[in-house]
């Protein structure tokens, strides 16, 4: 059996862009193959991810950035001033910050509560501090972030169960879990994200279409000035100071 055929029964839609990615990695080898069989996410087996059109160093356990976020990305670049100051909150391997300053210029500073995230993004080339949100940020920062990002997990405790297996088993938790309606986190960065945006600042955070117009809510009655932007199969909310 070929290892398309191997790949293929096992589930994989993309069994022919798999296997020839599985074929060029460094350390190809049968236990590679193995683990992506037994259900392993192929950016764990691989050990990085690709995001607009760029890779990015992952660890097991470690959020997946979705190409769906690569459209709140784009609105963020365009949105942005030259030389921006970028934060980037929940950030796992740190893709978002990245792809936005490697686009228009500024500075990074990216946070997650993960250690192991946050040596994924530091790896990556982010400067990057563990912290809860906004814990652990310079308080320099206050009042100059010009994009805030704010990839928070969004779905609520009790869907976690009806996830695909690869991301339900094999992420964190705590990088899927928004709580009991899939929006605990956001009421906590609506609370805080006026006192980190500069004059003109947006926060940036992906939601689902039902949870939309309830997220867009929590900014404008924290005094930010909010939208909600659909691409796609992408929906999120952007504020603005």
């Amino acid at each position: 059996m070929t290892l398309v055929e191997r790949l293929r029964a096992a589930g994989c839609v993309f069994a022919e862009e798999e296997a020839a990615l599985l074929l060029d990695a460094p350390d190809f080898s049968e236990r590679l193959v193995q683990r992506r069989i037994d259900g392993d996410p192929l950016e764990y087996v691989l050990g990085w991810a690709s995001f607009a059109e760029r890779r990015f160093v992952i660890e097991p356990g470690v959020f997946i950035p979705r190409h769906r976020t690569e459209a709140l990305v784009s609105a963020a670049i365009e949105a942005a001033p030259a030389n921006p100051v970028v934060v980037d909150v929940c950030c796992g391997t740190g893709a978002l910050g990245l792809t936005v300053v490697a686009a228009t210029g500024g500075t990074l500073t990216a946070t997650d509560i993960d250690p192991v995230a946050v040596d994924c993004a530091t790896r990556n080339g982010a400067t990057a501090v563990v912290g809860d949100l906004f814990d652990g940020l310079p308080a320099t920062l206050r009042g100059t972030v010009d994009v805030l990002l704010a990839n928070t997990p969004y779905v609520p405790t009790a869907a976690i169960a009806l996830l695909p297996r690869e991301f339900r088993d094999y992420e964190d938790a705590r990088t899927l879990d928004g709580g009991h309606d899939g929006l605990e986190l956001q009421r906590r960065v609506a609370a805080e994200a006026s006192t980190w945006l500069a004059p003109g600042g947006r926060v940036w955070v992906e939601t689902s279409e039902e949870q939309a117009p309830v997220s867009a809510a929590l900014f404008t009655a924290a005094g930010l000035t909010a939208s909600i932007m659909t691409e796609d199969d992408a929906t999120f909310v952007t504020a603005s100071r």
